[in-house]
């Protein structure tokens, strides 16, 4: 059997890290390669590449030539903040290539996913949380981009090409026809409502609940690490205020309050020129699917865009 498979599209890398069969032949030969002991590999279902728990101790990251970009950026990131947050971040155990694949082997960092008990939390633990998040896209921020600075597409490519597919984007992905009818504008707008010059930092453009590990302390829950980089990119900072605000925040001012207090926006910071920049950028983002808004039926009360960005991003904290 042909240990590395030839995978053009992501349909095809699906279907191939969907069989245990044909992938397990590859993680241990990696385990083998690296001397790390494989003793009961288990995937992990959610995630763009096979992420595999070799032992309880190590994960490996497989990476298909289709996103060698995110093996790069993912390798590069960890290295680049490794021992500069924090909060920890895994570190990279080992690593290889071989005939276009690549992969990685990371510290499996103990802790609850925040996607599973963040509906359980109370709100007093969930205002420290969402602090303790605005505090470490800070930190991250601080820190010097370095080789990431050379990963294309920069963030002026990378909006021009997210402004010229937003609206066949969030077509496709079932937006309702009142919003989609404001998109037009808003694309039109957003050279003239995001800065023109930005000093680039970090993004993960990530931060969501399912990449970051809570732990329960004396004090109640609060956040303990952060992982998965493989979509780190760099750009303008408010990019990453997006993931807390709308999976996280909820539209409760108070969290969104905290948010921006552990991040360190000063209150007369938060205007409107703010909440329409990060209303754009929303539009504008990747992985921005409006049907996951964490806002109990808000397409009710909603028929404009303005009426959203009043919802997630509250005019009065």
């Amino acid at each position: 059997m042909r240990l590395w498979p030839d995978i053009s599209d992501e349909d095809e890398f699906q279907r191939w890290r969907s069989a245990s069969h044909l992938w397990l032949p590859v993680v241990m030969e990696i385990a083998q390669r690296a001397n790390v002991n494989a003793i009961s590999p288990t995937s992990f279902e959610a995630g763009t590449n096979l992420v595999v728990d070799l032992n309880g101790n190590a994960i490996l990251k497989i990476f298909p030539p289709i996103y060698a970009a995110q093996f790069a950026a993912e390798r590069i990131a960890l290295r680049q903040l490794d021992g500069r947050l924090s909060v920890a971040i895994p570190q990279i155990l080992a690593e290889g290539e071989d005939s276009g694949w690549s992969w990685l082997i990371i510290t499996k960092l103990p802790g609850t996913v925040g996607s599973e008990v963040w509906s359980a939390l109370s709100e007093q633990e969930r205002l420290s949380i969402l602090r303790d998040i605005g505090r470490t896209i800070a930190e991250v921020q601080a820190v010097d981009p370095g080789e990431l600075l050379e990963m294309q597409p920069g963030w002026s490519d990378f909006i021009k090409r997210q402004a010229e597919g937003c609206i066949n984007r969030h077509s496709r992905r079932g937006l309702q026809e009142s919003l989609l009818a404001d998109l037009p504008a808003l694309v039109r707008a957003a050279p003239s409502v995001l800065p023109a010059e930005v000093e680039p930092v970090i993004l993960t453009g990530e931060w969501i609940p399912e990449n970051l590990l809570l732990t329960e302390t004396s004090e109640g829950w609060r956040l303990a690490a952060v992982i998965d980089f493989g979509d780190v990119m760099t750009g303008w900072r408010e990019y990453d205020l997006l993931g807390p605000s709308t999976f996280m925040c909820a539209g409760v001012p108070g969290r969104l309050q905290a948010l921006l207090e552990g991040y360190g926006v000063p209150a007369e910071h938060y205007n409107d020129a703010m909440r329409r920049r990060l209303t754009t950028l929303m539009m504008l983002h990747r992985a921005c699917d409006l049907r996951h808004i964490a806002i109990r039926d808000w397409q009710c009360s909603v028929g404009r865009l303005e009426d959203l960005e009043a919802l997630i991003w509250p005019k009065t904290l």
